[in-house]
């Protein structure tokens, strides 16, 4: 195919001006203000300086910000999108990139334990608009991971040559919430140094996580969910002061070592995994294991009697295959295993347990996710600012679950069950029109979605 017109004789020109390509920001935006975003900012972010040129009105800043991200902005200078065709007939207060720049460059730590807060609360009035976590009345899991994020340049704050040999990173904490029916929001993120320990803050961000959880209305068993890196005494202990249940992974120590071999040949039972599960060390899939469960485990007894736990240690074995049988040669003697064990006081059944303990890998969407939409920058060479961005995509993340499931009012839009990305190109990618606004009605274009209503 080749055109048919001689060059130059093509131009185009945009010559409506109550035309915008972000029609879903008008819904999401709206519930944003129902769920009362710019007035928590207002509240909570107070930034002082001498000349104020940074933290004057934060609260137009926050959804200003939290907006681009919901239209796809991975980097400040993304936030631009907001300024075409008709935004601003449709949207008031929005600010420049440079301004933006300005206002997460003025952050401190303590101005981004600020804007913790306002994630916090923002999470609970969302909750309120929806059945953000349902089945939360009975059981709700808290997972906690960490994860390094690739940044370039030698002079970016934080940036450290940490897990992986000859990159520098920055290393951000998270925890989600999420029940056997719902998908998980994000309940609480941190920022840290690319060397810091997977572990380091654990027992402070888990109480947040925690409390963060009962705010949004988690109020049945809270089961925290958590890799070898949190399995720690203080983290547990903080969970028993909480009144929620843990199920942490342990790794293979002496002690652990000692009570898997103490078990009993007819303790192990059989499970056949309707699909394949990928093991965590050797990334395989795998289709069959055996569980056994050692019923009264005394772990951390390193430490003073008072801190001392004694719980369930659940472990599953799969057969070590890593050097398979040869044709005409001898076979194995006996059978060799891996074993991944997990330390819980989970009121469930041992298989139970094993498999709500193995959907701790949910949060790794939510990671894989970030990488591909908010996160795929750090965007600032101040550390607090990209401290303050990751908290604002925490929020632009449950805002935009919180419309994927029906928020309240008279929102009505429906977005895919996929991932952001997929859920960004389809809803708020699509271009509308303003017509009359103030009693308003946003129409998307003609080739599918029903219109939304503000």
């Amino acid at each position: 195919m080749h055109s048919s017109m001689p060059p130059r004789a093509v131009s185009a020109v945009f010559d409506e001006s109550n035309l915008f390509a972000d029609v879903g920001l008008v819904p999401v935006m709206r519930l944003a203000e129902r769920a009362g975003l710019a007035e928590l900012a207002r509240a909570s972010v107070r930034i002082d300086g001498a000349d104020n040129s940074g933290g004057a009105n934060p609260a137009a800043k926050v959804t200003s910000l939290i907006a681009a991200m919901c239209a796809g902005a991975d980097s400040i200078e993304g936030a631009d999108r907001l300024r075409h065709g008709a935004m601003s007939t449709a949207f008031g207060g929005i600010r420049a990139p440079s301004t933006l720049g300005t206002f997460l460059r003025s952050f401190t730590h303590g101005h981004a334990l600020q804007l913790h807060a306002v994630h916090r609360t923002f999470l609970g009035e969302l909750a309120v608009h929806t059945p953000l976590v349902p089945g939360a009345g009975q059981l709700a899991f808290i997972d906690v991971d960490s994860t390094h994020k690739r940044v370039f340049g030698r002079a970016k704050p934080g940036a450290q040559y940490g897990r992986f040999k000859g990159i520098r990173t920055l290393h951000p904490l998270l925890s989600t919430i999420c029940t056997p029916l719902a998908r998980p929001v994000i309940a609480g993120v941190r920022l840290r140094q690319g060397k810091s320990a997977d572990s380091r803050g654990a027992e402070r961000f888990v109480t947040e996580a925690v409390a963060t959880a009962a705010e949004a209305g988690c109020t049945g068993i809270r089961l925290l969910r958590a890799d070898s890196q949190f399995y720690d005494a203080g983290v547990v202990a903080v969970c028993r002061r909480a009144g929620a249940r843990f199920s942490i992974t342990t790794g293979m120590n002496p002690s652990i070592k000692r009570a898997i071999a103490a078990v009993p040949d007819g303790a192990w039972r059989q499970i056949r995994y309707p699909t394949a599960v990928p093991d965590p060390t050797t990334g395989e899939l795998i289709f069959d294991a055996e569980v056994a469960e050692i019923p009264d485990y005394t772990a951390f007894t390193g430490r003073p009697k008072a801190e001392q736990v004694t719980a369930r240690l659940i472990v599953r074995r799969v057969r070590d295959l890593a050097k398979p049988a040869v044709e005409g040669e001898q076979g194995e003697l006996f059978p060799l295993w891996r074993h991944h064990p997990f330390f819980t006081d989970s009121p469930f059944e041992t298989l139970q347990g094993e498999r709500q303990h193995r959907h701790h890998a949910l949060i790794e969407k939510v990671i894989a996710g970030s990488k591909a939409s908010g996160l795929a920058h750090l965007p600032s060479g101040h550390f607090n600012a990209n401290a303050a961005w990751l908290t604002l995509w925490a929020m632009t993340y449950n805002l935009r679950e919180n419309l994927s499931r029906g928020g309240s009012g008279s929102v009505c839009i429906r977005m895919p069950r996929t991932g952001g990305r997929r859920v960004r190109r389809v809803t708020f990618d699509d271009p509308g029109l303003v017509s009359g606004y103030g009693g308003t009605r946003v129409s998307p274009p003609s080739k599918g979605a029903a219109p939304c209503s503000v």
